[in-house]
């Protein structure tokens, strides 16, 4: 594979920027990337590495192969119509944006290019990401592309369209579900003893662990489970006592109710 494409990562945000360093840390350079946002001052940083920056998101385009959009729903269709005279057949658009699907992008463009629709992490850059992506089936060229630059900064799944949303959901939110527990799981270990830095690091290699265990195995979470649970033991007194108080409904809860929330971004 030639990882030598040019991208232009229109909305460098936290997460445009996320992908810019997660790439830059494996095969590509900065100076492959054109980053854009409308306070491009606060892309300095990025251009003494030798990234482009600037606000000009038409000759990031027209200077680029691959373009990713990340910026807010709200923000889609007047990127797209600014952008649209830059785009051709040659050219590869990725979004990241919530809420808007392949056919409604190929409108506001006039289909002048293939579109990917991806839903990655913040994890992106240490290289951990999940990443789901999707594409029309005449598109299979631009979302092969979009899979091996992606499986660079972590794990790839090609998925149906009507399962980005849920993806959203299970991938990008669920970097702060699960910090949230690690926070919470730090901060019961603060209370039976370990100072704070101690229990984070406890917590959070304990999670990477269990993280591991799956992916390598291709277990079910209860086959785990039962390995550290022994009869009248202290595992499964934590266990129940987290299931009496609602753990696993109140996850499952709040999945759906930000799954629910989606249709209201645009």
């Amino acid at each position: 594979m030639n990882y030598e494409k040019k991208i232009a990562i229109i909305g460098s945000g936290n997460i445009g920027t996320a992908i810019y360093r997660g790439l830059i840390s494996k095969k590509l350079s900065p100076g492959q990337f054109f980053l854009t946002r409308r306070q491009s001052d606060l892309l300095a940083k990025y251009k003494a590495e030798g990234a482009q920056v600037g606000s000009d998101n038409n000759e990031a385009v027209q200077k680029s192969e691959i373009i990713i959009l990340s910026v807010l729903p709200s923000q889609l269709k007047e990127i797209l119509f600014e952008i649209k005279d830059s785009l051709d057949d040659s050219k590869i658009l990725i979004s990241i944006v919530t809420a808007y699907s392949i056919s409604e992008i190929k409108t506001f463009t006039e289909s002048k290019c293939p579109v990917v629709l991806a839903m990655p992490n913040t994890a992106l850059s240490v290289g951990e990401s999940m990443t789901c992506i999707a594409a029309d089936k005449s598109d299979k060229a631009a979302i092969d592309i979009t899979f091996d630059y992606f499986e660079l900064v972590g794990k790839v799944l090609k998925i149906p369209e009507n399962l980005i949303g849920g993806a959203t959901i299970l991938a990008a939110c669920g970097v702060a579900f699960f910090m949230r527990y690690i926070r919470a799981a730090s901060q019961g270990g603060i209370q039976v003893g370990f100072h704070a830095g101690d229990a984070q690091l406890i917590v959070a290699q304990t999670a990477k662990g269990a993280s591991k265990l799956l992916l390598t195995t291709g277990n079910h979470p209860e086959t785990e489970i039962d390995k550290v649970t022994t009869p009248m033991g202290c595992t499964i007194a934590g266990l129940n006592e987290m299931e009496h108080n609602g753990m696993s409904s109140a996850l499952i809860k709040g999945i759906v109710a930000s799954y629910n929330e989606l249709s209201k971004l645009k």
